[in-house]
């Protein structure tokens, strides 16, 4: 009975002191991010925390805001504009981890607390910009803007941040406001579950392989890939490929089994237009509705003159005009693509005509015929961790920063690592970079980068920036390490050339600083990193053969370079057709009694489109506009592409690592984020405005 006594009181201390231990435990969120670095404690974070750590700092952000407005003295750009911009910190410590990790390693907790967040924080922005009394603040110190010394930065944060109140409906009168908040979050709502419908249309199809004269063509290591999946998915002893990038896109570049090659590109194509319950057709049409509603109450035309009057194109009809100059050459060129491959069809008694399934296939031979060029011979040389080297290495030759690997950095998910930035004169830190390069069910198909922290200067301290950049690259197998295509060593140095426009930033301003720039523009620093990538002088750095560690011969490197223009017919046809279909659904003014499907092949009739290419997103699957921030705004590949190729030019003419030009380019485009206005740092680095020759000429499209 004794023992039982102290049993008792020994469980019940154990109790206790595990209460304790509980009830002792703070938010991470609420606690100030140490180490060196101040990098987000991934591992001390639960899905529990985001829910009262979302509340606590929109509950804070409310305070910061009331202060502002309460504030007896009379407004000034230090005591409102500044005081707002560097408010919030709480709260986008919060979002900015829920929703990277929402893209990148989500589950269905996840989804939930975003679909608990979102209307929230819709709600609580449209508080902000609907606020009579703050707004009455801002707009005094707009008036008075003349009468205050400030500098070009301070000007152009105040000109966004009055033209925020008014893109959000200060103007409006009290009944239409509540619409307006209403159409906000159905919005947000709408947004996510496209994109959840898309991730899970994308997992839910694979293709099992069990005969294995059905791989006949496929490379050794897309067939490795192949088996370790079906291992992974309780298939072992047979093949699967998923519409994952990295085993679609050789897939339908070497299989030889037609059938099977068709069978995919449906499955890939079909993607939320199955009439099921992840099908996004509805979805489009509701969201739609309201965002041509929204426009319309905010006083725009359509919703491209909605998200367009805040970009450098300003209107559709500019748009239009890019599109459509460009358009006749790419299908130009794209037909004579067809007739090249039709003939290699015809020469091998094939006995049918070119399809969209056939494309890759067919380009691949051509390639090969053409240029005796073997993607699958190159990627030998393109191991992820040597381009990843070569990346940094080619950066730091230009910029003069240096990288150095954070061995104990908490991160999200096993394959995640860190890197410290630093300026090599000094030591200084430039920034933190997260890598998160494989694809798993978890994360949404694509590359991007984002930020966990931007950059800005506060009470005199230089806020450094924490980025990520995320791929969905070929991954290692169980006999060889990550090989990467050609199109994925392109893509490896676009992200990290966003990387480059938000860790060199030099403002003092969240609102203009890195990234926060227009589409149309921020495209333009990443895509002017990918021309270094194939350099003869910067290959030589980083491709090296896996096995032997052998530098890539000139041959190889000769023909990668000849083949720059290859395919570009339809690599351009496909691009120009998504942008286009992507203004056709911004330009309507209602969506009564459209099909979207109908809608879609109508608008590609339209637009010229041959029968043998699609454009690269159709609409059930076009997360880009439906969700990503490119509504109305996927032409800003295009037009940023415009202004990259003028502004290499300049780098061929003085050399790729000119020190002057690197320079200039730095401190003119990279560091000034939006902090002055975007032609006139373009023409100061430039010394001209851009023409569109160099884009054309790059392409493969001026005769």
């Amino acid at each position: 009975m004794k023992k039982a006594f102290y049993l008792i009181i020994a469980i019940i201390t154990i109790m206790t002191a595990c209460r304790g231990k509980q009830e002792q435990r703070v938010n991470p969120f609420f606690e100030e991010w140490g180490g060196e670095f101040g990098l987000p404690p991934f591992a001390e974070i639960t899905d529990a925390d985001y829910r009262p750590a979302v509340l606590e700092g929109i509950r804070q952000h409310d305070a910061e805001i009331k202060a502002i407005i309460d504030n007896p003295d009379a407004p000034t750009f230090a005591n409102t504009i500044e005081a707002y911009d560097h408010s919030g910190q709480l709260l986008g410590k919060v979002v900015g981890v829920l929703f990277n990790l929402n893209s990148t390693n989500s589950n269905d907790s996840l989804k939930a607390i975003v679909e608990f967040a979102l209307p929230l924080l819709s709600e609580h922005n449209d508080n902000i910009f609907m606020n009579p009394d703050f707004f009455k603040r801002v707009e005094t110190v707009y008036k008075n803007r003349d009468k205050e010394q400030l500098t070009t930065e301070q000007q152009r944060v105040l000109e966004e941040i009055y033209k925020q109140f008014t893109r959000n409906g200060i103007n409006l009168p009290a009944d239409k406001q509540a619409r307006l908040r209403e159409l906000n979050k159905q919005i947000g709502l709408l947004q996510q579950k496209f994109s959840n419908n898309m991730l899970a249309e994308t997992n839910a199809f694979t293709l099992v392989v069990d005969k294995k004269e059905d791989l006949s063509g496929l490379p050794e290591g897309v067939i490795e890939a192949a088996a370790d999946e079906a291992k992974a998915t309780g298939n072992e002893g047979k093949w699967v490929f998923t519409l994952k990038n990295p085993s679609y896109v050789p897939f339908m570049q070497y299989a030889d089994n037609r059938e099977l090659r068709e069978k995919m590109f449906r499955a890939y194509s079909m993607r939320g237009n199955n009439n099921n319950a992840n099908d996004n057709k509805q979805v489009i049409l509701d969201l739609m509705k309201l965002r041509i509603e929204k426009a319309s109450l905010l006083g725009y035309n359509t919703p491209a003159d909605f998200f367009l009057d805040n970009s450098l194109a300003k209107t559709p009809d500019n748009v239009y005009k890019l599109l459509n100059s460009i358009m006749p050459a790419a299908l130009k060129k794209a037909k004579s693509e067809v007739v090249e491959m039709q003939k290699i069809i015809d020469r091998q008694k094939g006995g049918f005509k070119l399809q969209p399934w056939d494309w890759a296939y067919y380009a691949e031979k051509l390639r090969k015929e053409k240029y005796d060029l073997n993607e699958d011979e190159v990627k030998q040389y393109f191991k992820m961790e040597n381009v990843r080297q070569g990346v940094f290495d080619c950066a730091s030759k230009l910029y003069g920063i240096g990288f150095e690997p954070i061995k104990d950095a908490s991160v999200y998910y096993p394959e995640v690592e860190a890197f410290k930035i630093t300026n090599k004169a000094d030591g200084s830190l430039v920034g933190i970079l997260y890598t998160d390069y494989y694809p798993r069910d978890s994360k949404r198909g694509g590359a991007w980068m984002n930020n966990f922290r931007d950059q800005e200067v506060i009470a005199g301290k230089d806020i450094r920036p924490i980025i990520v950049n995320v791929g969905n690259f070929t991954k290692p197998t169980t006999s060889k390490p990550s090989l990467l295509t050609t199109d994925e060593v392109e893509t490896m140095f676009h992200e990290f050339g966003h990387a480059l426009h938000g860790l060199l930033s030099r403002c003092n301003y969240r609102t203009v600083s890195g990234t926060n720039t227009p589409r149309d523009f921020v495209e333009m620093p990443s895509q002017i990193n990918e021309n270094w990538a194939f350099q003869p002088e910067v290959l030589k750095t980083y491709a090296k053969h896996y096995k032997t560690g052998e530098v890539i011969p000139d041959s190889l490197v000769q023909k990668i370079n000849t083949t720059a223009t290859f395919n570009q017919g339809f690599m351009t046809t496909e691009l120009v057709a998504a942008a286009l279909l992507d203004m056709k659904w911004h330009t309507l003014k209602s969506v009564d009694g459209i099909d979207v499907i109908a809608f879609e092949n109508r608008a590609v009739k339209e637009m010229g489109l041959i029968d043998e290419i699609i454009p690269r997103y159709r609409s059930t699957y076009f997360n880009h506009i439906f969700n990503s921030g490119y509504s109305a705004g996927y032409y800003a590949y295009l037009w940023s592409e415009m202004l990259e190729k003028d502004a290499f030019e300049l780098f061929r003419q003085k050399g790729i690592f000119d020190e002057a030009t690197a320079k200039s380019f730095k401190e003119n485009i990279l560091e000034k984020g939006s902090s002055d206005d975007l032609m006139k740092l373009y023409r100061q680095f430039r010394g001209q405005d851009p023409s569109i020759k160099p884009m054309l000429q790059a392409r493969g499209l001026l005769q």
